[in-house]
């Protein structure tokens, strides 16, 4: 069992107020004390079980652009509990202006094992127009200096960003794979009250996507990256009370079971593809599909399974999960 430590230091850090960020709804925390960083460590370490691994996860802001002194004191703090054993690593989100030799230098003092970076979109247009502050370029350069320096890198992308389209998100979704992340992030829209994004969307100068949308076009990009060789660790945001409120949220794809619609998603087409490559096209079939993982592949409450008969009239009778991740196999029921 991997579980991370998240201590989340919302707006610290970012320069810029991006149109869909609203932290403080997203973390659930309003403030940052720094004093009560150590106590949340031990009390969420007293919740593991024996033998679990651990990373203390800084969250929330732009960690590597802080006041110099309180990272280097976060660090220090999250260190001693590396050096005692109790924690296996340490890693942290931030921007991707906000690296340079300088803090991979800092950084490769300490026990980071993992960077991630919110590089949102691998588009100029999407990026100036989401307020982000950077360009694609810089976001390359800081991957390549993140990967180059020895620490595994996560890229945080999202979909369905002001000016985004499937083709910029396909494209985001290459580039994260060819710069040599280890993992990926992807996250549709949501938005939130109190930010940019809200306005236009009341104005009618931005459409949220549904949650159909959110999960056709988030499937996409997850088979991009799952082809590419990058796990992606997360889809959607997470789903804590404050983020399910209606005080906190005006619109977009903020289902709790985004994540899994997505994988639904994901497996139908290859279930299609599957049934069609071996002419299996309205006859009863047999499946074999990934070990653990016959929830994603037939869908909630049988939906993919039930797609598929009402689509082309083919009906699974069985299922096997007996293959490696990601694939699936038809044969003809007998």
């Amino acid at each position: 069992m991997h579980k991370n430590i998240p201590i989340f230091i919302p707006h610290l850090g970012c320069p810029h107020q991006c149109v869909f960020c609203n932290q403080r709804s997203i973390s659930g925390c309003a403030e940052f004390d720094e004093s009560g960083v150590d106590a949340e460590i031990r009390a969420a370490l007293a919740t593991l079980p024996a033998g679990a691994e651990s990373e203390i996860a800084f969250f929330g802001g732009s960690f590597t652009g802080i006041d110099r002194g309180l990272m280097l004191r976060l660090l220090d703090t999250a260190q001693k509990y590396v050096d005692e054993g109790r924690v296996g690593a340490i890693r942290l989100s931030t921007r991707p202006d906000y690296i340079d030799e300088e803090i991979l230098s800092i950084l490769s003092r300490y026990a980071v094992k993992t960077v991630e970076l919110g590089l949102q979109s691998m588009d100029d247009r999407v990026l100036a127009a989401s307020g982000r502050g950077h360009t694609a370029e810089e976001a390359r350069r800081a991957c390549r200096l993140v990967v180059s320096h020895g620490f595994s890198l996560v890229g945080q992308m999202m979909v369905g960003l002001p000016e985004s389209s499937e083709e910029t998100e396909r494209k985001t979704a290459e580039e994260i794979v060819s710069m040599g992340a280890s993992a990926a992030r992807i996250y549709p829209t949501v938005v939130f009250y109190d930010t940019p994004l809200c306005e236009m969307a009341r104005r009618g100068d931005y459409r949220p996507l549904t949650d159909t949308e959110a999960a056709k076009r988030s499937a996409e990009v997850l088979s991009i990256l799952e082809a590419g060789g990058v796990p992606c660790i997360r889809i959607g945001l997470c789903a804590t009370e404050n983020l399910a409120s209606p005080e906190a949220v005006y619109a977009g794809p903020n289902h709790p079971a985004l994540g899994e619609a997505v994988w639904n998603e994901y497996y139908y087409t290859r279930i299609r593809k599957a049934v069609t490559e071996a002419g299996l096209t309205g006859r009863e079939i047999a499946l074999s599909v990934p070990h653990g993982e016959v929830s994603k592949v037939i869908g909630q409450r049988r939906c993919n399974a039930e797609r598929l008969q009402r689509e082309t009239g083919t009906r699974i009778k069985k299922v096997y999960d007996s293959l490696p991740h990601g694939e699936v196999r038809a044969q003809a029921w007998k």
